[in-house]
């Protein structure tokens, strides 16, 4: 189920930003910034998933704008930022979750207004858009299929936001790996899902899990 519903999710936004002139038609894959996607994942889904259960949005929204910054400052010194332990904490850290987004647009992406706001409601619709197609999926709450969703989800908005920063910054394609989402799940994500991630559910994740975290 999760490959099809994260094409569909990919599909959907994909067509949105295409309509907004977010993105160009020929999606950029950038071997760097797609590398980071499994570090960053686990770092950050302890604290995305504890906010999805009362802002889902801003809990999706989150991963947006980090695939924005991430590609921000691959552009910027990626001989520094590449070595970073964990890039989610640098952003997080800076002045903590709630107020991530307005440091992203703030400080690493430098917007100033209008872009500042118009960042604000591009990645707000993207959120939204994704959660309302979680929700039409009616998966059992509190399940792993919910949570592969949700996962799914994640990944697709953290590469939106690359694919938008990169074409604000300039760049019309990046030299990237072949393959695609399915190279992703059939390669890392299986491998992490059938190893840490597994480790991780069975050793107190499916308590929290279970107890109520996923209500959609």
């Amino acid at each position: 189920m999760s490959q099809a519903f994260e094409e569909k999710i990919r599909q959907d936004l994909r067509g949105y930003l295409l309509l907004k002139n977010e993105i160009g038609v020929r999606f950029p894959q950038a071997v760097d910034i797609e590398e980071k996607w499994l570090p960053i994942a686990q770092s950050y889904i302890p604290d995305g998933a504890r906010e999805f259960r009362n802002y889902p949005s801003a809990s999706l929204a989150w991963m947006m704008y980090i695939g924005m910054a991430v590609a921000q400052l691959w552009e910027d010194d990626w001989e520094v930022y590449g070595h970073l332990d964990d890039i989610y904490l640098y952003l997080r850290d800076k002045e903590g979750y709630d107020t991530m987004d307005e440091y992203i647009r703030r400080t690493v992406l430098r917007l100033k207004e209008p872009a500042f706001s118009a960042t604000e409601t591009l990645v707000q619709e993207c959120a939204e858009r994704t959660y309302s197609a979680l929700c039409r999926e009616n998966i059992e709450p509190g399940t792993q299929e919910a949570f592969a969703a949700y996962v799914s989800c994640l990944h697709q908005l953290y590469l939106m936001g690359m694919a938008v920063q990169l074409k604000r910054m300039g760049y019309k394609s990046v030299k990237g790996r072949k393959g695609g989402m399915v190279e992703w799940w059939n390669g890392g994500m299986v491998e992490w899902w059938n190893g840490e991630m597994v480790e991780w559910w069975n050793g107190g994740m499916v308590k929290w899990w279970n107890g109520g975290m996923v209500e959609w």
